[in-house]
């Protein structure tokens, strides 16, 4: 009766090793496959955006360098620039916007901000996936921030990171005093899931 117990307990352990061994190698087969899909459908499960307005809906041609406005806007979810920080490797497209759809594709600009040149808050958020904004932690003081638009490029340095609950509308102050970026992501960066955290890169233009 013992042995017949013990047999039956070593093929149960046995099953068990198996069953862990085959799981094991499809989470691995799932990961090499369809990692990034996956990673970017938990990611737009985050509450990323904050929308303030959507009035500005006409495309970019000059800045009036006397007022410090455009004579036009671009048209709500068109991309009217990129983004390069040289310190993460990063180079993405920036769109007018910062809906699901948008953030999919680059870095989305919130739209009751100020535009790069307008000499107020640019408010810029991605998702935190691989090729967007996960090594964002990376970038230190000092570091640069390229904007290139269609209208012209502008350069910030990074003067400060915080840590930010996404209530904490107060940390993303929309001024005209001076020219501040503030680019934020999800956080933590290898989040699964909904996020209430945001990391947040301020950066000044450079004169």
């Amino acid at each position: 009766m013992q042995n017949k117990l013990v047999k039956a307990f070593k093929a149960t352990i046995s099953s068990i090793i198996v069953a862990l061994l085959i799981t094991g190698l499809l989470i691995l087969v799932i990961k090499l496959f369809f990692g990034q899909e996956i990673e970017q459908a938990f990611s737009l499960v985050n509450k990323v955006s904050i929308t303030i307005d959507e009035n500005r809906v006409e495309e970019p041609t000059q800045i009036n360098e006397e007022k410090n406005t455009l004579e036009n806007y671009p048209e709500y979810g068109t991309k009217y620039g990129t983004i390069e920080i040289e310190k993460i490797d990063l180079e993405l497209p920036i769109y007018f916007g910062d809906t699901l759809e948008i953030l999919k594709n680059g870095i989305g600009h919130s739209s009751g901000s100020y535009f790069p040149g307008e000499g107020g808050s640019i408010i810029y958020m991605g998702h935190n996936y691989k090729k967007m904004l996960r090594r964002l932690g990376e970038v230190q003081k000092g570091n640069l921030i390229k904007i290139t638009t269609t209208y012209g490029e502008y350069t910030y340095k990074v003067y400060d990171m915080q840590l930010i609950k996404e209530t904490e509308l107060d940390k993303l102050p929309v001024q005209r005093e001076k020219e501040i970026l503030m680019l934020y992501t999800c956080y933590p960066f290898n989040n699964i899931g909904y996020a209430t955290q945001r990391y947040v890169v301020y950066a000044e233009l450079e004169k």
